[in-house]
């Protein structure tokens, strides 16, 4: 079983992460920012302690495999990062932010199974591509137009 400190260590290191990620993309300017990236981090980092530690005492003798709980996350948030991706006339927005939110699950899911290496260096390596490949986009490729535009959904 799981130390009750560790338990709460685990989700508060996996929602700073998350954090750390979505603060890049809050200051961006992006759909979703510091807020949803942390909130996708810890709930994933909670539901791999969950299906690691939560059945222990039903797979004594089963055949139930915790990565099928993990697996349902990555799903899942492929349905909120399509919700973060649209379409403005010819331009589609939102993939980066979407990329970053699948990655923050996998982070949570690291950082819920105790793998904090492994967390911590992808959001590293996250953070840098997030910042330092924008910049080389940029200076190759000059500044985009980032016009303001009205979607009407109505019809």
């Amino acid at each position: 079983m799981l130390h009750e400190s560790q338990l709460i260590i685990r989700l508060f290191v996996a929602a700073l992460l998350g954090a750390a990620i979505g603060f890049e993309r809050e200051k961006s300017n992006k759909v979703a920012g510091l807020r949803t990236h942390s909130l996708v981090a810890i709930g994933a980092a909670l539901i791999s302690i969950l299906s690691v530690y939560g059945f222990e005492d039903l797979t004594v003798d089963s055949s139930y495999d915790p990565s099928r709980l993990i697996s349902n996350i990555i799903v899942g948030i492929g349905f909120i990062g399509g919700g973060a991706i649209l379409k403005y006339g010819g331009k589609v927005v939102g993939i980066t932010t979407a990329a970053t939110l699948w990655v923050v699950a996998a982070v949570g899911i690291a950082v819920g199974l105790g793998m904090y290496l492994a967390a911590v260096s992808a959001s590293v390596i996250v953070y840098i591509i997030l910042t330092v490949l924008w910049r080389i986009e940029h200076f190759f490729i000059g500044h985009k137009k980032s016009d303001s535009e009205t979607i009407d959904i109505t019809g």
